[in-house]
This record gives structure tokens, C-alpha cells and sequence, in this order.
């Protein structure tokens, strides 16, 4: 099944942090890591008082079910210093992997919805997404590139 995961640091050396989760993402059982989109640098969501993001896509093609898949990427996040507890939902972090789409899967479920809420507003998940994925089709949101369309890049570099 194609998967698309979502890779974000703001600690701790940000690029290496990503560097790191790709591997531990090409490591995954029954997973292959197809492709990474560039590195892009962005302001934080939520509180302010942080340093920038270090954002990135990965493709892959999995056979673990989604929340096989969730918990192996929560596992990579404790792997990487991710305290939830500690940082809050809008705090500084070592790693987070957002779970964003699942083949055309959409669900709603206690810890799981596909695709992620709020892809569709997120220029930092979007324009990495486009460039490894320009053809998709984001399940009960639409065209990525439709979606893309409508944010501003504004605040979003990318990195070489």
C-alpha cells in the first residue's frame, strides 16, 4: 500500500534528526522507503516562541496495516528523544511523523484519521508532498496540486 509520512524537527540539530528518521524508516518490516522530498524550513504552528522547522515528505510502500504503521512511527519518534508528554501538542520536538495518507483509506478513529487532519492547510506537508507525489489525490480532500494551489509559500524554504 502507498503511504505518505510527514518528517518535522525543530531540535537537537533538525536535518540530522530527519536524516536519521529516513533510515529508520527504510528499516521498517514489510516497508520500503521509495522516495524523500527535499528538506524545507518553516515557522512553527501554534507557539511561536521556537526555533524554525526542518520539514520533509517520504514516500513508501508498505504491507503493515495503518496502525501497525502508526505505532512502528510513534517507536521511531521515542527512538529520537520525542517526549509527548513533555513538549505539549504545539511544542519544540526531536522528531514528529505525521501519518498523512493510506492508499484512498479514510478513516476517523480513536488516535487515527486518514488522511491527517488538517493536510489540506499545511503548506509545510503540502509542497514536499507535490514534488514526490505531484499526481495524488489526497482521499475526501482532492487533487494535491488543487490543494497546493490555494496556500501561500510564504515562510517556506527550501533547503539544499
Amino acid at each position: 500500500m502507498p503511504a505518505y509520512v510527514g518528517l518535522g524537527s525543530n531540535l537537537n540539530d533538525p536535518p540530522a534528526q530527519l536524516r536519521r528518521a529516513k533510515a529508520a524508516l527504510a528499516g521498517l518490516p514489510g516497508t520500503r522507503l521509495i522516495v524523500v522530498s527535499a528538506f524545507y524550513r518553516n515557522p512553527p504552528m501554534g507557539i511561536q516562541e521556537q526555533p524554525h522547522f526542518v520539514n520533509a515528505v517520504a514516500g513508501l510502500l508498505t504491507q503493515l496495516p495503518p496502525r501497525e504503521l502508526l505505532a512502528a512511527l510513534k517507536l521511531i519518534e521515542q527512538d529520537h528523544g520525542r517526549d509527548r508528554a513533555s513538549a505539549g501538542h504545539w511544542g519544540p520536538r526531536t522528531l514528529d511523523l505525521d501519518f498523512l495518507v493510506y492508499g484512498s483509506l479514510r478513516m476517523a478513529e480513536e488516535g487515527l484519521t486518514l488522511p491527517h487532519p488538517g493536510i489540506a492547510e499545511r503548506n509545510f506537508v503540502l509542497f514536499p508532498l507535490l514534488e514526490i507525489a505531484p499526481g495524488l489525490t489526497i482521499p475526501g480532500c482532492g487533487q494535491l496540486k488543487d490543494l497546493a494551489a490555494r496556500l501561500d509559500r510564504s515562510g517556506l524554504e527550501r533547503l539544499d
